[in-house]
């Protein structure tokens, strides 16, 4: 997938999800949407040209470096007697269940010991990964929902509420990973994102559907159909978003009834 299809999706599961966090207000989910929107392109760091890796200089960089050359070991020391003999980098370790998982779980970690502030981090590096992907719209967005949490919450209790999300980061943090799986498990290619369950003799197992059933990355059915539609329903999972449409459509009828006006 590309990066703004993995960027959309992640947001759509994030959006998804924020309910069942506890946090089903607008300000709330958009948060959860944004890190899952984000996190949703940091397995593509396996590929040095992706948006994601050059997006940030040498700091996407270096992560991107390291992400490589570690996947690159992790394969060499762990592949199947009938796994293609490639590098190991690209689609591997970071396309896994397992390094979503340990990554949520170490940015949970990471985020209860550091507090506010790097919770703070974690919402801003996915935020400009995000916006690496979709534009500048994302930052719009996450300052006026900025505005609307101190608005609603006030400063002080703002920064209290930053330190309880620490569990929640970590939760979308692997979900964003995950959906990014699931988007590349549905094209030509595939994603061995069952690793290390050895399938067919192969530690590193490439899940896709059928033939028919699959798409190429950048090709006219993600371009034509499925950007679009994960678009739409980028725009009505928002809080609020379905009722605005549903209260739109009757005045939109009612105008175009023959002799309206």
């Amino acid at each position: 997938m590309m990066g703004r299809t993995h960027a959309l999706t992640g947001w759509c599961a994030g959006l998804g999800i924020a309910p069942l966090l506890g946090h089903g207000d607008l300000a709330g989910a958009v948060l959860v949407g944004l890190v899952t929107a984000g996190f949703a392109l940091l397995p593509d760091f396996d590929h040095r040209h992706s948006t994601a890796s050059r997006y940030l200089g040498p700091l996407t960089g270096a992560l991107s470096w390291i992400l490589r050359k570690s996947s690159r070991y992790v394969y060499a020391i762990t592949k199947g007697p009938r796994d293609e003999p490639v590098t190991g980098e690209h689609r591997h370790l970071s396309h896994t269940v397992l390094f979503a998982v340990l990554l949520g779980y170490f940015t949970a970690g990471a985020t209860q010991l550091g507090g506010k502030w790097a919770v703070l981090g974690v919402a801003l590096f996915a935020v400009l990964l995000a916006e690496a992907a979709l534009g500048d719209w994302v930052a719009v967005l996450s300052v006026a929902a900025v505005v609307w949490w101190l608005v609603q919450f006030g400063l002080d209790e703002a920064l209290v509420q930053l330190d309880g999300l620490s569990g929640v980061l970590g939760i979308a943090v692997a979900v964003g990973c995950f959906v990014h799986c699931l988007g590349d498990s549905v094209t030509v290619s595939g994603c061995p994102f069952l690793f290390p369950l050895p399938i067919a003799g192969e530690t590193w197992y490439e899940l896709r559907p059928p033939k028919w059933l699959r798409f190429r990355t950048g090709g006219p059915v993600e371009t034509l159909f499925m950007f679009p539609v994960v678009a739409v329903g980028a725009l009505l999972l928002i809080p609020g978003a379905w009722t605005v449409v549903t209260s739109i459509i009757p005045a939109i009828q009612k105008l175009t009834e023959p002799g309206a006006g």
